[in-house]
């Protein structure tokens, strides 16, 4: 037999494990069990499934087995971190599953058809977070159809892996089966969502343009809604929640604010931080992928700056990014600067943490070392991933599901002092946690 026939042959063996592991998969998932694989969700193809047991270099025969022997309903379980433990599917047992929750997205930008694609593409199920509705300004002749065309084709992460329809009698699109109805309003004050059949609603809040109580509040005068989710950092008292850091916060909070992207990808790695070494003082500069509120040439715009032409230039704005984090982070209210440049890029930026510390970090290997071991932890494994490739670039990183990724090459450390890169999908992966902060809101009746 020749070199090309033996791995021909080795090959057929292990692919022919990750289809029974497939099928095993689907199993569970109409048991409501989300299985993950280190953090990561594993979608149910033979060349993903190969590639992350080969990354963590855990035999797909070992997941198999394990899977085969699970006999729970309504959890989550992380397979990888399971075999790595040398836990038995024993150990493990039912979970309470998230009640049916109805989900308005309230706007349908970036983030909004981010939303979308993520929640249909779980497998149907009467539990958990069930979206019915997006609400959208009032439009012409056509909308309906360019909205699921937006959801359908997208520039930067490509084609959704789905189908996508329009129900133009019933106004709606129709995603992998499942109705989406498509209500337009200039304001939540115009929406009664029991007319559509929608009550008890989370609405997640995609525009930007009520931020404070009294705004968001409006949603919750639509018949219908029970919860308001905002995709922004929000004003006055209402909670900033990072998933992973001070979710435990919400309790029944009527409105919460998720925070913002670049809020999110340096809050979880501060945590760490901040708790082993004590953070001191530092300086968060993030380089961020140009956004829909700056102009395509220059032009006019009510903020500084902002008006030049985003594809031909580097634009200094602001970001309250650091300044947030105290609210995820108390004890490090005051202690963080912060300042963004817009780059012409259109996904993907980089947060550049400049720290001092009580505690020396000592070396970059020794820091980096630190961090690998908390990207690798189950606590952590959700928010924080951990790359040394010295060839990385941004868009290595387009369609990340980490809130961040921690550059171990880039890193600098000396003593008390140490400059960490961290690089997040601005999209991709603040939505996943937005998804996580909807799921607890909607546990907390």
């Amino acid at each position: 037999m020749s070199i090309y026939e033996t791995h021909l042959k080795a090959r057929q063996s292990v692919e022919n494990t990750a289809v029974e592991f497939i099928v095993s998969l689907a199993k569970l998932t109409t048991q409501n069990v989300n299985v993950l694989f280190f953090g990561e969700r594993v979608a149910l193809s033979i060349a993903d499934i190969l590639a992350k047991h080969s990354e963590h270099g855990v035999d797909v025969a070992q997941s198999l087995a394990f899977v085969n022997e699970l006999n729970v309903s309504d959890t989550t379980i992380d397979v990888g971190q399971a075999i790595k433990a040398g836990k038995k599917a024993s150990d493990f047992a039912n979970g309470n599953a998230i009640p049916s929750t109805d989900v308005v997205l309230y706007g349908f930008g970036r983030i909004g058809r981010i939303l979308a694609r993520l929640l249909m593409s779980r497998p149907a199920n009467d539990k958990g977070l069930q979206l019915k509705a997006i609400v959208v300004r009032p439009a012409g002749d056509g909308d309906l159809a360019k909205r699921a065309s937006l959801l359908e084709r997208d520039s930067v992460h490509g084609w959704f892996d789905g189908s996508v329809e329009i129900d133009s009698e019933n106004n709606g699109i129709i995603v992998n089966g499942r109705f989406i109805k498509v209500i337009y309003a200039s304001d939540p004050s115009e929406v009664d969502y029991t007319a559509h059949g929608i009550d008890n609603a989370i609405v997640i809040d995609n525009t930007g343009k009520w931020k404070d109580e009294a705004g968001l509040g409006k949603h919750l005068a639509s018949r219908g809604v029970k919860k308001v989710l905002l995709t922004a950092p929000a004003k006055g008292e209402i909670k900033n929640v990072v998933y992973g850091v001070n979710h435990d916060t919400i309790g029944s909070d009527t409105i919460v604010s998720a925070a913002s992207c670049t809020t999110n990808a340096i809050t979880p790695t501060l945590k760490v931080l901040h708790d082993t070494y004590g953070i001191v003082n530092g300086h968060m500069e993030t380089v961020h992928a140009f956004t829909n509120d700056q102009n395509l040439v220059d032009n006019h715009h009510k903020s500084e700056r902002r008006g030049r032409a985003a594809p031909l230039n580097m634009v200094m704005t602001s970001t309250g990014a650091a300044s947030a984090v105290s609210k995820a982070i108390p004890e490090l209210k005051g202690k963080l600067t912060g300042n963004a440049i817009r780059v012409p890029t259109p996904n993907v930026s980089l947060a550049i943490l400049n720290l001092n510390f009580e505690k020396a970090v000592g070396t970059a290997d020794e820091l980096n070392a630190f961090i690998k071991r908390q990207a690798d932890s189950e606590k952590w494994q959700e928010q924080i991933d951990y790359s040394d490739s010295p060839e990385a670039v941004s868009t290595d990183f387009v369609g990340s599901e980490k809130v961040a990724i921690f550059d171990a090459k880039a890193t600098i450390a000396s003593d008390n002092r140490a400059t960490l890169y961290l690089w997040y999908d601005n999209e991709m992966g603040y939505s996943t946690q937005v998804i996580r902060v909807a799921e607890v809101m909607a546990s907390n009746a």
